[in-house]
């Protein structure tokens, strides 16, 4: 079954404290460990990473020790499986590229994930699973999962990044609005399966998320070359085109000096930068001429890029809704517009 970020988000935070493990497959990059990270963090749990790609079975099961009285030998744990068993609080363990994994090293994980114990040390019971793979068609390097290590867990989803999820976190992460504003106008590049296991990248999240990073640092001369060494030279001419559109329209600071005749873009990817740009600059105290500007686009029929510039000044900058120019705002089409209507 496939899920978005959000839904996949809001699964894993009522599974996790309910210790019911879940297994996530997806393509590489889209930020399945990034929601796992998050989950840990929102319902107060600890996160072990492990990658069973470069375990040992001995690794799940601990390493045998002859007993004092020689009559014997006992499995010691070390390493991620001591760390888990002497857990004294709440905690993912979460198995990362589990596809990835020999059939040997995922056997060793059956008892664990199924009986929460190995040998003679048990797993405390405030400790769940959560394992990600790719896909097989990922060329990730996948041969599968062993079905009886699939049946241990509680649901098996897929996940799939979507626009609007990733739109959400870019804002919140202060990415540059010229990239938010490139990939709003072509979310079909926001992830690309890769088909040639040529060295190169390919746009994914992750990918995308390298470009974002770079961008403040990277020189004009030099952009290309980075963009392309990110997301692949087809995605990064894209952007640069962009770019370039984005470089020539009037700047946020001039809109705010003058929102009563500021010009309006006319093309989707101008209206599209404009409207992310001005957002990333609204604050609480120049909120009234963003309301200025936003109800002219409303006026010229640019409804859709208006609600896009509200709702992000106001995920960007919460304390907006504190302001007189949003609370006046409301009794127009903008809070229509707030109100989904």
């Amino acid at each position: 079954m496939k899920v978005n970020p959000a839904q996949l988000t809001e699964l894993l935070t009522a599974f996790v404290p309910a210790r019911h493990p879940v297994l996530v497959t997806g393509s590489p990059g889209i930020g399945k460990s990034d929601i796992v990270d998050q989950v840990a963090k929102a319902t107060g749990h600890d996160l072990l990473i492990s990658h069973p790609v470069v375990e040992d079975p001995t690794d799940s099961k601990g390493l045998p020790f002859p007993s004092s009285d020689g009559a014997g030998a006992k499995h010691l744990p070390f390493g991620d499986l001591e760390r888990a068993v002497n857990s004294t609080q709440p905690l993912i363990w979460f198995l990362d590229d589990l596809g990835q994994a020999s059939p040997a090293v995922q056997a060793a994980k059956m008892q664990l994930l199924l009986a929460r114990r190995v040998g003679d040390h048990a797993l405390p019971d405030h400790v769940t699973f959560v394992a990600a793979t790719n896909r097989r068609t990922d060329n990730a390097g996948v041969s599968g999962i062993l079905d009886p290590v699939i049946s241990r867990f509680a649901t098996v989803v897929e996940l799939e990044p979507t626009i609007e999820d990733w739109t959400a976190w870019a804002v919140r992460s202060n990415v540059p609005p010229e990239l938010i504003a490139f990939l709003r106008f072509r979310p079909d590049l926001l992830s690309v399966k890769k088909t040639s296991r040529d060295i190169e990248n390919a746009p994914s999240p992750r990918t995308w998320g390298f470009v974002a990073r770079t961008m403040p640092v990277v020189p004009k001369s030099l952009e290309l070359i980075s963009y392309a060494g990110s997301v692949g030279e087809g995605a990064a001419t894209e952007l640069m085109g962009f770019l370039g559109i984005y470089r020539q329209l009037p700047s946020p600071d001039a809109i705010l000096l003058s929102p009563d005749t500021a010009p309006i873009p006319e093309t989707p990817a101008a209206l599209y930068a404009v409207a992310t740009a001005l957002a990333a600059y609204a604050t609480d105290a120049n909120f009234d001429r963003v309301v200025t500007y936003t109800e002219r686009m409303i006026a010229a029929g640019c409804r859709e890029f208006a609600a896009l510039l509200v709702r992000d000044a106001v995920r960007r900058t919460p304390d907006i809704q504190n302001s007189h120019a949003f609370i006046r705002a409301q009794g127009g089409e903008i809070g229509k517009i707030i109100r989904g209507e």
